[in-house]
């Protein structure tokens, strides 16, 4: 049998076929980088040149105000505006260049001319030389000295060898110019900046519209400014303001905001409300995509974030009842001042609070302050929540409340009202004597030694009558004691108000003579604003709940329909911020005294409310003021008066606070004449409003 053949090995025939194979893929991809290279090569080169994209964010206009009838407070009023958007790396001799050509368009503002500085002038020399001028400035510099600096600390040094004469002939067009470059410089890359909105004129608008392929970086658009339709209002100092475009955003608040997304020439609230309620008002930015060459020309833009304006705000302001309270402050103020003009010639505030006792919503917040050498008045609302003053009898609602709660009283109570001789000699008294008085009596006549008495039992006094030059036993933890009763109505304390700042007023000092204490419990020591005042008559009305003040009722979505307000975003809702820990029977006998002081032959207010159909209740207070100017010691009396209405479900409360009267006997009865209007025009306005309503 003969030996197989042996099978004949197959390897190198397939070996062959992978090389072949491989060889076509490599002779396929060699031609497309030939194809690529040779036919398309310059496209895709352009495409990767477009290395670097950067989103800018443009500002939208800030949101509305809208008074509690949907009335317009605050509005946009569009403007027309020029823009710069540098691109990267721009230079300065790239400015100048269009600092020129945008100079043949638009002319800057006398002011802007008037800013320019001498660097701004020297600069400008600088950049018009030729490139041997240049050089022959800079070799006055010893090289020594050169060779020590960097290239910023060279460049200011140079400009320092620009003679005085060289830039103090400039014509206005090159002043222009200036100005124009001025504004250029201070742009960030990629980010508009404002070169001129105010006084652009229609022809400026449409000169630099028709020319922008001249002007790169340069637009044409529309801005906008604040417009507040009520001029005349005390109320627009509360709304605040706004920084403007040339501002942007405070130096001192610069790393707050960026953080928060802001841009550094962005507007934003310094002041009110536009400050407390800035994240809303503020809007949703328009987010735009640059993709830009290595050179910095910009290749394309995208729209990645459509802007929304900001949202709008509902005020609890009645405008129409807001003007006719500043009107009523204003024409008493000045009747007061023209009642004696030497005894009131410290006279120059009122104030006046008006709120709903039950929800906390603010109805009018008005002040007016007498400019005696201008001889006219200003907005002073802001004085409501920033100045303070001893309020007088008007609290003496809370200082009854804390002698009942702390049990030095009972309801009900007689006290002999009778001058008090202190040890040291110091008289105590009431304005009359008025024999024996109980706890409605008290409030009804004003009755200052009732509330002596209950400072002093607070502190450990109980004799009664109070003998002669008497020792007073004195516990002085009794201060605390009587402060911490009257932080519960928000006198001495914060009173919650949704804005950026208020006073809580001055704390005298405490654990001092018992004499001072009594002084406190007649409203003669502690200071208080408006707005405390309000919202302690508001406590009281309201059965002992302490609601937050609110200036703004709600937060609307923004909506383009002119005349219409958008979807609500945000309803401030009512807050309790504590009830009083005193019982509700005690709270009613204050509020039945408070209806007297009103209501009552005897009560200290009846012949301003005695025919009121509109039940009313409150309390009147004077307090004695001392003012020390120039070194002279003045006495005047602080006027105040605070109320609400109707006594049974009252929906309005009020303060009114005039300080610096003249002390001298038949003062003009300012405090009562603003509260008695205010609640008459409160009052006629609802009428009014409930008969169109029936009728419709």
């Amino acid at each position: 049998m003969g030996k197989k053949r042996k099978k004949r090995a197959q390897l190198p025939f397939r070996l062959n076929i992978i090389f072949f194979i491989v060889f076509l893929l490599f002779s396929v991809l060699i031609l497309q980088l030939g194809v690529v290279q040779i036919l398309n090569g310059e496209d895709f080169q352009e495409e990767i040149d477009r290395t670097i994209q950067d989103t800018t964010s443009v500002p939208v206009p800030r949101g509305k105000i809208y008074d509690s009838n949907l009335d317009l407070v605050v509005d946009n009023e569009p403007v027309y505006s020029i823009t710069y958007t540098p691109p990267k790396g721009v230079t300065a001799e790239k400015r100048l260049e269009v600092a020129e050509q945008l100079a043949q368009y638009i002319t800057m503002s006398e002011d802007s001319v008037e800013d320019i500085t001498e660097r701004n002038r020297k600069e400008y020399f600088y950049l018009k030389q030729s490139d041997e001028e240049v050089d022959e400035l800079e070799s006055q510099i010893p090289a020594e000295e050169a060779a020590d600096m960097d290239n910023g600390e060279f460049y200011n040094v140079v400009l320092d060898q620009i003679p005085e004469e060289a830039i103090s002939n400039l014509s206005d067009e090159q002043k222009q110019v200036i100005a124009i470059k001025k504004e250029l410089d201070q742009a960030y890359s990629l980010t508009p900046h404002v070169v001129k909105n105010e006084g652009v004129t229609m022809e400026e608008y449409a000169r630099v519209a028709e020319n922008l392929d001249k002007l790169p970086g340069v637009n044409a658009t529309t801005d906008w400014n604040r417009a507040y339709p009520y001029e005349d209002s005390t109320f627009n100092q509360l709304l605040g303001s706004i920084t403007s475009r040339d501002q942007g955003i405070p130096a001192e608040l610069e790393e707050y905001y960026l953080t928060r997304g802001y841009s550094r020439n962005d507007r934003v609230g310094t002041s009110g409300l536009e400050e407390q309620y800035e994240n809303a008002l503020r809007g949703r930015k328009e987010q735009i995509q640059y993709t830009t060459d290595q050179n910095g020309n910009i290749m394309n833009t995208e729209t990645v974030v459509e802007g929304q304006r900001g949202k709008d705000l509902v005020l609890t302001i009645d405008m129409e009842f807001q003007q006719q309270v500043d009107q009523i402050v204003q024409e008493e103020l000045a009747a007061a001042i023209a009642d004696d003009p030497y005894g009131n010639r410290h006279l120059q505030d009122a104030m006046a609070v008006v709120m709903d006792p039950q929800t906390g919503e603010l109805l009018a917040v008005s002040g007016q302050t007498y400019d005696r050498e201008d001889d006219e008045f200003d907005s002073g609302a802001l004085k409501t929540l920033y100045d303070a003053h001893r309020p007088g009898s008007v609290i003496k609602g809370a200082t009854v409340l804390a002698g009942y709660q702390s049990g030095v009283i009972r309801p009900g109570q007689s006290f002999y009202d009778e001058p008090l001789m202190l040890a040291n000699g110091q008289v105590k008294a009431s304005l009359v004597n008025h024999g024996w008085v109980n706890d409605y009596e008290a409030l009804q006549v004003s009755s200052n030694v009732y509330m002596y008495y209950i400072a002093m039992r607070m502190g450990g006094e109980t004799r009664h009558p109070l003998p002669e030059r008497a020792t007073i036993s004195f516990d002085s933890s009794a201060w605390q004691e009587m402060r911490n009763y009257f932080q519960q109505f928000g006198l001495g304390v914060s009173t919650g108000i949704d804005f950026p700042f208020e006073s809580t007023g001055f704390e005298g000092e405490s654990g001092v003579t018992p004499g001072l204490l009594m002084d406190f419990a007649i409203g003669q020591y502690d200071t208080y604003t408006t707005m405390q005042l309000a919202q302690y008559m508001a406590t009281i009305a309201n059965d002992g709940y302490r609601v937050r003040p609110h200036l703004v009722k709600e937060i609307r979505q923004p909506v383009a329909t002119e005349g219409q307000v958008g979807p609500l975003y945000e309803s401030m809702n009512t807050e309790v911020l504590n009830r009083i820990q005193m019982d509700q029977d005690n709270i009613e006998r204050v509020q039945e005294g408070f209806r007297r002081v009103f209501q009552t032959p005897d009560g200290t207010a009846y012949s301003y409310f005695e025919d009121k159909d509109y039940n009313p209740a409150g309390k009147t207070g004077t307090a004695e003021n001392d003012l020390f100017i120039d070194g002279e010691h003045y006495e005047t009396v602080n006027l105040t008066l605070a109320g609400y209405a109707p006594f049974d479900e009252p929906e309005v409360a009020f303060a009114v606070l005039v300080p610096n009267m003249g002390d001298e006997s038949g003062r003009y009865p300012i405090n009562h004449r603003i509260g008695e209007r205010i609640m008459d025009a409160y009052f006629d306005i609802k009428e009014d409003r409930d008969e169109e309503a029936a009728e419709e």
